[in-house]
């Protein structure tokens, strides 16, 4: 087989920086796969699993290999904490799962998107946790506001049509990241996060353009059957109410 790519590539041509091209493939084998076009070529990605479809250490992820070595250990044991190296083979697939993460959103796959999200923030959290090194440790606190924002994003959009629901989302993401910056002393850089920036201004489109909700719906028809001293009906209104919140 030809390895030249040419005719691939000419057929998918490259539209700039400014746009992501993505697609949507299933491979010789069956499997779905995501496919990116860049500039000097495409970037194929597995659905699910490690980006590359690699199991390291016969894991199925770097994160997943050195959580297992590392939370099981016994109190402190700096024999047993996260080199240069190993942070670095944590940033190599923290950035896989950016890449996928950015071409799951363009392809409305969100809860995928929310999936991919998780990963690099528990990356975040076992770094923070073992890391030798304090500077391997920022250099991955650093998006970390960014990382809440897409998850907080993919999460309000898997609930879109639960306005509530995914607004009380967009609320959870702001405070986690204004808590962060609290925590590291950066209050200062609460107004100018783009990542809240972005949030707020999600929620504020989700206001304006979003009918109202079922529960909007049920509370308008309970005042009304209230004030027409329809209390059977007032009662039962209430019950799906009470089972909407619980859901």
């Amino acid at each position: 087989m030809n390895p030249d790519i040419s005719q691939i590539l000419d057929e998918w041509g490259y539209t700039g920086p400014d746009e992501l091209s993505v697609r949507k493939i299933v491979g010789v084998d069956g499997q779905t796969r995501i496919q990116m076009r860049v500039d000097l070529g495409i970037l194929q990605m597995e659905w699910s699993g490690r980006p590359d479809g690699q199991k390291p250490y016969g894991k199925s992820s770097f994160l997943n290999y050195f959580r297992e070595k590392l939370e099981d250990q016994e109190g402190p044991d700096t024999q047993n904490m996260l080199s240069r190296n190993d942070c670095i083979k944590l940033q190599k697939e923290s950035l896989q799962y950016y890449y996928r993460r950015i071409c799951m959103f363009e392809l409305e796959a969100y809860t995928e998107a929310f999936r991919d999200a998780e990963h690099n923030l528990e990356i975040m959290d076992l770094v923070k946790q073992f890391a030798e090194n304090e500077t391997d440790q920022l250099s991955f606190e650093q998006y970390r506001p960014f990382v809440i924002m897409h998850r907080t994003r993919a999460r309000s959009l898997i609930a879109k049509e639960n306005k509530n629901k995914a607004l009380d989302y967009i609320e959870e993401g702001i405070k986690e990241i204004t808590n962060f910056f609290r925590s590291y002393d950066r209050e200062d850089l609460l107004k100018e996060s783009q990542e809240i920036i972005t949030l707020r201004e999600m929620a504020e489109k989700l206001k304006k353009s979003n009918p109202k909700s079922q529960e909007e719906k049920l509370r308008v028809e309970l005042t009304v059957a209230v004030e027409n001293e329809n209390f059977e009906q007032a009662a039962e209104i209430r019950d799906t109410l009470k089972k909407l919140r619980l859901s």
